[in-house]
């Protein structure tokens, strides 16, 4: 059982050789991830959707609760298992998925049009994240066998980020304000920027604005043959133009939905 714990921790280096990436093992995995994640905000946002805002919050607040407490054991575990009690500055919430790890709890708890603009940041992002943190994360499913520890909770973290978002929108908690759109520009630039100087003090990737490591970004960095400055620009306007394009589809359709009630 010892041992089992430690090649699921990696304690020393895993002596399993990695599935692979989009080996049927990781599809399996995460593609039951994906099944759970849907079918309890179907299930949780139909039950809730005619309910009062503080019944529908209730849920949000246990998310948030939910994606913190898994992250900050698995960066207390990661400091435990290298032996580096610094190990946590490559484990902040600066990635475009992490993100989450902020704006669920400001979801969560606070009031007013920073909520509003917070619900709506997760449900924009939320989906994209669990699918780019599940089924496009080459550098995780490539590095770690797929039930480790690191893949595992990255695994759930991302999930409860997508069952966020879905649930948001089902349960008519969106509620895509223009009048909000600036906040919510802002806290993916504010993001950006930090994570942007954090890889320039320690070196790092954060959010992937130094290069794609084997995910899609990769086809942006090669597109601009890894320019230093022509990348990350890329990939905040790629951020940028598809909370924009978000935007579009939902007033598209919102307009649409209006004329039908209307006839």
């Amino acid at each position: 059982m010892i041992e089992i714990l430690r090649e699921f921790f990696g304690v020393g280096g895993y002596t399993r050789e990695p599935e692979g990436y989009m080996s049927a093992e990781h599809l399996i995995f995460v593609s039951s991830l994906m099944v759970l994640m849907i079918a309890a905000a179907v299930f949780l946002g139909i039950r809730n959707r005619n309910r009062d805002y503080k019944e529908k919050n209730r849920v949000i607040t246990r998310a948030a609760l939910l994606i913190d407490s898994f992250e900050v054991f698995k960066i207390v575990m990661m400091c435990i298992i290298n032996n580096d009690p610094m190990k946590w500055i490559y484990e902040l919430p600066l990635f475009l998925c992490s993100i989450q790890l902020i704006a669920l709890p400001l979801a969560a708890f606070s009031k007013g049009r920073i909520k509003e603009a917070s619900l709506d940041f997760v449900s924009i992002f939320g989906l994209l994240g669990a699918v780019l943190g599940t089924y496009a994360a080459g550098q995780n499913y490539a590095s770690y066998p797929v039930l480790s520890f690191d893949n595992v909770i990255s695994g759930i973290t991302h999930s409860i980020s997508g069952f966020a978002a879905l649930y948001i929108f089902i349960s008519g908690m969106a509620s895509m304000k223009k009048k909000n759109m600036p906040i919510t520009f802002s806290i993916l630039l504010s993001f950006c920027g930090a994570a942007y100087l954090a890889n320039i003090l320690i070196d790092y990737n954060y959010m992937f604005l130094m290069r794609g490591d084997g995910t899609p970004y990769d086809i942006v960095y090669n597109l601009v043959n890894g320019n230093p400055i022509l990348y990350p620009l890329f990939v905040v306007l790629l951020f940028i133009v598809y909370i924009a394009l978000f935007y579009a589809v939902y007033f598209l359709v919102s307009a649409k939905s209006k004329k039908k009630q209307n006839k």
